[in-house]
């Protein structure tokens, strides 16, 4: 049942890959299509990272009052209108406001779903379901790059394919159960006994039950935003921010956005070249997202970091050396130190910061906490976004991928300085770890 959990959720996932690259393969004609100012195209472009900044300042508390199951039912609502209104655009105007509100869509989706799956996810195996979060992500953006090149110049057919995802997820919520958490945060409690055995549990069903009531128990009545803030808070509230700040500053999604346009900076002539490199790029995504998931319940939260951060600067940092020298082979030089990147972001630095958003928090601020680390990432992610097209003609190709290594060597001394170790814990043990005033920072490996 878990596993049927995390599919089921993930579909958010798929659908903001997809609503994400999406735009990578639809640029170009939509440029035809419209009269766009550099302007008004950055809106547009990052009208989705924006939309989601706001969909999550409303996640937690939506996820908290109606549920995490019910936060996803009208996730998947607002993609499946979006997307229809993307399709029949009109104006560059009416475009900008269907993404938006795809993006208040993934913004909300973004704090339900990993919350929804690590909330109903054994211990033991927590790290990979809910890593089934991100593998959605990028099979959501392998689903729109080879979308942007089977229907090369038909970007209303690329928006009306993200209704359907859109539609399965809204229904088949619908037909699942709450969390065992949020059920006894309700008072449901044989509601929430039955969750776990579905999950299951079997005979551990009541042991967790009664984990999850002492939990419950010791925990203030009413939260306020300022409890994230509190000292007992304030570590996980540091480590789940800066992660998705420096996950941003890496530079993903101007990769992600911009691929065919990084390829043309890096010397690939043609714009069919640029999308079959592109694709390239996603299914390498997806190949590494598959390895992280098989990793990291096996080697740690802490070392997948280093492993990833370490990487990616050193990706980076080659792509920006060879544009400086102008090597007469920078394409091919470009597109192997890309691939490396993403294979390095892919099996830590993309899917980890969901992970430990969702683990970290104490259950009474974990909808709040969630909310305002996915804040922080829609925020960066736009700021990115909308500013790369800029740095790109002031600094060129060399110095805006220099500034993401050095990002990424920051996010080294991060790990080392601030980020636990949680694999194998319990939600619960975590949380009294924290409670207890134990340093984030000495919690080592359980399992």
């Amino acid at each position: 049942m878990p596993y049927i959990v995390a599919i089921i959720a993930g579909l958010s996932g798929f659908l903001f890959g997809y609503d994400e690259g999406v735009i990578a393969g639809a640029l170009s004609s939509l440029r035809q299509a419209f009269t766009f100012s550099p302007w008004l195209e950055g809106c547009m472009t990052a009208a989705v990272p924006f939309g989601a900044l706001f969909g999550s300042l409303a996640g937690g508390w939506l996820a908290d009052r109606c549920g995490r199951r019910g936060a996803l039912i009208l996730a998947g609502t607002l993609f499946s209108i979006g997307a229809v209104v993307s399709s029949l655009a009109w104006d560059a105007a009416s475009l900008t406001a269907a993404r938006l509100a795809i993006g208040l869509a993934i913004g909300l989706a973004a704090v339900a779903a990993p919350l929804y799956i690590s909330e109903n996810a054994p211990a033991r195996h927590r790290g990979m379901l809910v890593s089934f979060y991100q593998l959605a992500i990028t099979l959501g953006i392998l689903g729109a790059y080879i979308a942007g090149y089977g229907f090369e110049g038909s970007w209303r057919t690329m928006f009306a394919i993200g209704m359907v995802p859109g539609v399965i997820l809204a229904i088949a919520m619908a037909t699942m159960h709450d969390t065992p958490r949020w059920l006894m945060l309700r008072g449901r409690e044989t509601e929430a006994h039955g969750a776990l055995i579905r999950n299951g549990l079997g005979a551990q069903a009541e042991a967790e039950l009664e984990g999850i009531r002492r939990s419950i128990a010791a925990t203030p009545a009413t939260v306020r935003w300022s409890a994230l803030f509190s000292r007992r808070v304030l570590p996980a509230t540091t480590v789940a921010v800066g992660l998705f700040i420096l996950q941003q500053l890496s530079g993903i999604n101007a990769v992600i956005y911009y691929a065919p346009l990084v390829f043309h900076e890096a010397g690939f002539g043609s714009h069919g070249a640029q999308l079959l490199a592109t694709i390239g790029i996603g299914v390498v995504n997806v190949a590494m997202t598959l390895v992280s998931m098989a990793l990291i319940d096996r080697i740690g939260r802490r070392r997948m970091l280093y492993i990833g951060f370490a990487g990616a600067a050193l990706s980076l940092a080659v792509i920006a050396g060879a544009a400086a020298s102008n090597l007469p082979w920078l394409n091919a030089v470009a597109f192997a130190s890309l691939l490396a990147y993403i294979a390095a972001f892919a099996i830590s630095i993309g899917p980890l910061p969901w992970l430990m958003m969702s683990e970290i928090f104490p259950i009474d601020v974990r909808p709040l906490g969630m909310g305002l680390a996915s804040i922080a990432n829609w925020a960066f992610n736009a700021l990115v976004v909308f500013a790369f097209p800029a740095l790109l003609g002031m600094v060129g190709l060399t110095g805006v991928f220099a500034g993401f290594a050095i990002a990424c060597l920051v996010g080294v001394i991060f790990t080392w300085a601030l980020v636990p170790e949680t694999t194998g814990a319990s939600l619960e043990d975590i949380e009294a770890r924290l409670s207890s005033g134990e340093r984030l920072r000495d919690m080592t490996r359980v399992a």
